[in-house]
């Protein structure tokens, strides 16, 4: 939910208010300073819609914002980031929780793991998130389900290990069955010590791209690759191109989230492609393959700050414009094959294709390369899917733009 400093993202009020409480917990042992928090601090949250609290950010662009749909904190992590999984409780599972913020993600699996256990299985999740102030919120905030009182305690033990805290308020036994463990660093560091092949699914919740580009990186992506196992499923609520965009570079199959509280559905990632129910939107597919805009965000050493990265990727938009990509302008790709009404639009649209010796949208050069969605179909399939298209017609695009095609 929260990346980096969240300073950028969140008033830094809250923050100095929490952190002035927690110190003065620590220095005198006293529960009073934690016990009236969330009053003191409560309008830097809003209720959402199903009566689950999210924290405000700071404004940006004159614009107040919360870290979660307004429709529901809680219920967008069952529908973005627990009901696209199908997870068999038959076997023990484990989940890696990428900026677990208020710690709702990861209660909403905890829940979905109790209803399905036969108490046979165990559940494992790893929470991670940079700021101890986020996790903070999340331990003070009226638990939106009971299930998140059982995170509360995993907060606040490694609150008081790591010296944030100091009291053992929170009275909710964790299961036998369920390991919550919480890592207060940067995510980029703990996937690197991960074991190979080890979770089940992965949910991505930073606060934006915009933001904290260094969480929707294609290095990242590779991480999260080798420590996925081959049927597993990373959950974001991004429809981001350059993020799918991303994935596919990383060697991960794409498809579309649920739809909530927004207009489009996230996205869901995974290296087999058979447990995706649904594919991209076919002009998203031709945006990612065909444009600049489908130029994932680089950092190779997983060490980059938010400007470098977002630098990078705007110099390398630039570098691929009219040379190997076609401009993101208009949305050119979306158009190739179709006809366009509006003359002015269509005049903007064919300069940018003939830019990479495309002559028109219904040339055959335009044909030739959207031809591997000629039986598309949102019901993925193993033959039929977005990596494959999305791929090919990137190939395709490069046959075009050097002179391949007429060999074809």
């Amino acid at each position: 939910m929260t990346y980096q400093d969240d300073a950028v993202v969140i008033d830094n009020d809250v923050f100095e208010i929490i952190k002035e409480a927690f110190d003065k917990e620590v220095e005198t042992n006293d529960s009073k300073y934690r016990k009236n928090l969330f009053n003191q601090i409560k309008d830097y949250f809003v209720k959402t819609d199903d009566g689950s609290y999210s924290i405000k950010s700071r404004p940006i662009n004159n614009k107040v914002e919360t870290l979660h749909t307004k429709s529901g904190a809680i219920s967008e992590s069952f529908k973005k980031f627990i009901d696209p999984l199908k997870l068999d409780y038959s076997r023990d599972i484990a989940i890696l929780d990428i900026c677990a913020g208020l710690g709702y993600n990861t209660s909403a699996a905890v829940f979905d793991f109790m209803q399905h256990t036969d108490n046979t299985t165990s559940l494992k999740v790893d929470m991670v998130e940079i700021s101890p102030e986020t996790l903070a919120c999340g331990m003070i905030v009226p638990s939106p389900i009971a299930e998140h009182d059982i995170v509360k305690k995993a907060i606040e033990d490694e609150l008081v290990r790591s010296n944030f805290a100091s009291l053992h308020l929170e009275s909710f036994e964790i299961p036998d069955n369920i390991d919550i463990s919480v890592f207060i660093e940067d995510a980029r560091q703990t996937v690197q010590r991960l074991n190979d092949n080890t979770y089940d699914a992965i949910f991505l919740d930073p606060f934006s791209q915009t933001m904290a580009p260094e969480l929707f990186t294609c290095d990242l992506f590779k991480e999260f690759k080798r420590v996925i196992n081959d049927n597993g499923i990373v959950a974001t609520y991004t429809s981001s191109a350059p993020v799918r965009g991303g994935f596919i570079e990383a060697g991960f199959h794409v498809g579309e989230g649920p739809v909530f509280g927004r207009f489009q559905g996230g996205t869901i990632a995974s290296p087999n492609p058979e447990t995706l129910g649904k594919s991209l939107n076919i002009h998203d597919e031709r945006r990612i393959a065909l444009s600049d805009v489908g130029i994932p965000f680089r950092d190779i050493n997983l060490n980059g700050s938010s400007d470098e990265i977002n630098q990078v990727r705007t110099e390398e938009r630039h570098e691929k414009r009219h040379v190997s990509k076609i401009s993101s302008a208009v949305k050119t790709p979306i158009f190739l094959g179709e006809d366009i009404d509006d003359a002015p639009l269509k005049r903007r649209v064919e300069r940018n294709l003939a830019k990479v010796n495309i002559p028109g949208v219904k040339s055959d050069e335009a044909y030739y390369i959207i031809e591997p969605q000629k039986d598309y179909s949102e019901d993925s399939t193993l033959k039929n899917n977005s990596r494959d298209r999305i791929l090919n017609m990137s190939k395709r695009l490069d046959d075009v733009i050097n002179g391949r095609f007429k060999d074809n």
